[in-house]
């Protein structure tokens, strides 16, 4: 019974190490595709993305209470989850400067000719009869899709960094319980050969008187 839950122990350290190589493997091919689509999209840091430029733009926009970057990607090629990130940071901040610091909800829902924006569909602008929609919650809109592809890729390689890490736990584990049981089962496995061994010795004849 001991030798099975040994054999069982063995098995369950194989099927360990294969899971962690598997997990590395996987993190591997996640985190190089993701980089692989982002380079992709030949997105460039614009010059004022730097915290001090955005700091002085925001001041200039009359922005308040708003969070700002404290990464740099001025003049520099996105390529990786954290570059992702640190660029839609940015995009948020531009948006906000076109919006007045506005968000999407704070947005009047139509446009009118004044540029302020209305509620009331009575006194937006016109088009074939229906009321125009506000242009600047249309900006938000595209921020929001850019922003959100951008923060997700983050998140993808954040995954894949996690994966990376729980693949080599695994396989870590996995090797120091092979080489557990295997050193547990190596002691009875010579305890039953000995039996044999004796058993089969040749006979010591006896001293003469």
């Amino acid at each position: 019974m001991k030798r099975f839950w040994s054999y069982a122990g063995v098995g369950a350290s194989v099927v360990l190490i294969a899971i962690g190589i598997v997990a590395i493997v996987a993190a591997a091919s996640g985190r190089s595709e993701v980089r692989g689509d982002i380079k992709r999209e030949a997105v460039v840091g614009t010059p004022d993305m730097t915290p001090a430029a955005i700091k002085g733009e925001a001041q200039k926009a009359g922005l308040t209470n708003v969070s700002l970057p404290s990464c740099s990607v001025a003049n520099k090629t996105i390529e990786t989850g954290a570059q992702a990130k640190c660029f839609a940071s940015y995009m948020r901040i531009h948006t906000l400067e076109g919006t007045g610091g506005k968000t999407y909800a704070e947005l009047p829902r139509y446009a009118t000719k004044d540029g302020k924006g209305t509620d009331d569909a009575k006194a937006a602008l016109t088009n074939n009869g229906q009321p125009v929609n506000n242009p600047l919650r249309d900006l938000w809109t595209q921020e929001f899709a850019l922003t959100t592809a951008l923060n997700t890729s983050y998140f993808a390689e954040q995954v894949s960094l996690f994966s990376l890490a729980m693949g080599i736990a695994l396989l870590l584990s996995g090797v120091g319980f092979l080489v557990l049981t295997v050193r547990l089962l190596a002691p009875a496995t010579r305890r039953e050969t000995e039996p044999r061994e004796a058993a089969t010795a040749p006979g010591v004849p006896a001293a003469s008187h």
